[in-house]
């Protein structure tokens, strides 16, 4: 929570889906990440909810401290809350509209119910993580085979015209699929598939949706909030790949807490022994899982995080803030965050020595704060 006027706020997004079987507070979820108000208790609606979520960042509160600017742009977080079951969506008419904008997102959140409720009573009878976690796959992969099934038949249907040129490329195509649908149907989604840069690449267009990065959400019951970090670990333990992460948290609290003032947040976390709200550790995951990293800019007009892929080097980043900087880059004068706070401003992080010119390839860093140099 920055304390921030919001009226001199604007934001830039991560898009993730919200998935989930019936009964799971998945959309209590979605109200505790958006601070949203969406209808729970339902579902099957064929609706989609969708929220912002602010991502926290401390370095920003300290810049704005320090540069008094006419606006602090914060990222965000876009989550879309499916009102169906994927498998629903994927074998109901109707359902594609709500498939193609899940197809859209980064990375998919899926929410797995911990917690017991006599009065909505798990669907499949009892609570069961781990089988969850394994029906969201299902369901997953549901989708992809529906869509693999199509491609198949139109493959089908262009080889019977086709020059040699590209009747070898969709055989090629037609080989990958096969063996992708094959490796689906042994339970394997396709984020953990072994597949080399061109087979992604070939793949790409089709946003499969057990191709992309996912995040586990267990949703627990406040009395497992003593042992929420345990329970990431143990699971994480059986469950984490590089491409999905596990985290514990209590939607129903949270869903609280998001209507609450940051004193009082702080009181709760203290006296349950946490260091963060479920909010900020979902949104660190997802940075984390999808590879994500924050440079800012700071000055008179605007403190600002930009979000961009782990490796990106300056004169790419560059195209975050305006496409003519990335045409016309120079070089790009750095500091680093810590730097620039221990030297208190940028003249003096200058006079030190430490605000330093890198060229095109620069890495950048998690914390850099630029200034593009540029010339159209």
């Amino acid at each position: 929570m920055l304390g921030l006027n919001e009226s001199l706020i604007e934001f830039m997004s991560v898009g993730i889906g919200i998935v989930g079987l019936p009964g799971t507070g998945r959309t209590t979820i979605f109200n505790a990440l958006t601070r949203g108000k969406a209808a729970t208790g339902g579902f099957g609606g064929g609706i989609a909810n969708i929220g912002i979520a602010k991502v926290p960042d401390e370095r920003l509160a300290v810049l704005t401290d320090m540069f008094r600017p006419q606006k602090t742009v914060l990222s965000e977080i876009k989550y879309l809350d499916l009102g169906a079951s994927v498998k629903a969506m994927a074998s109901e008419k109707g359902g594609g509209a709500l498939l193609t904008q899940l197809a859209t997102v980064d990375a998919v959140l899926s929410v797995i119910r911990a917690y017991d409720d006599a009065i909505v009573p798990h669907p499949s009878g009892g609570v069961d993580v781990a089988r969850d976690i394994g029906e969201i796959d299902l369901e997953l992969a549901f989708s992809d085979l529906a869509i693999i099934e199509r491609r198949f038949d139109r493959i089908g249907s262009s080889l019977k015209g086709a020059k040699a040129d590209e009747r070898s490329k969709l055989e090629r195509e037609r080989e990958l699929l096969f063996r992708i649908r094959g490796e689906l149907e042994n339970d394997t989604p396709i984020r953990d598939q072994s597949l080399g840069d061109e087979e992604q690449k070939m793949i790409s267009g089709y946003q499969f949706l057990s191709a992309k990065p996912i995040i586990t959400l267990v949703n627990i019951g406040e009395e497992d909030l003593p042992r929420a970090q345990a329970m990431e670990i143990e699971l994480s333990t059986r469950f984490a790949r590089p491409n999905h992460r596990i985290v514990a948290m209590c939607g129903k609290l949270e869903m609280e807490l998001s209507g609450l003032d940051e004193g009082s947040v702080k009181e709760f976390l203290a006296e349950y022994g946490l260091a963060q709200t479920g909010l900020a550790r979902v949104i660190q995951a997802s940075y984390e899982l999808l590879g994500l990293i924050s440079f800012l800019t700071a000055g008179e007009d605007e403190v600002r995080a930009w979000p961009i892929a782990r490796g990106t080097v300056a004169q790419k980043a560059a195209s975050k803030v305006h496409s003519d900087i990335e045409r016309g880059f120079i070089r790009a004068e750095v500091v680093s965050y810590q730097d620039l706070i221990d030297s208190g401003s940028l003249a003096e992080a200058k006079r030190r020595g430490i605000l330093r010119l890198e060229g095109k390839t620069y890495v950048v860093q998690d914390g850099d704060i630029i200034n593009y140099l540029f010339n159209v």
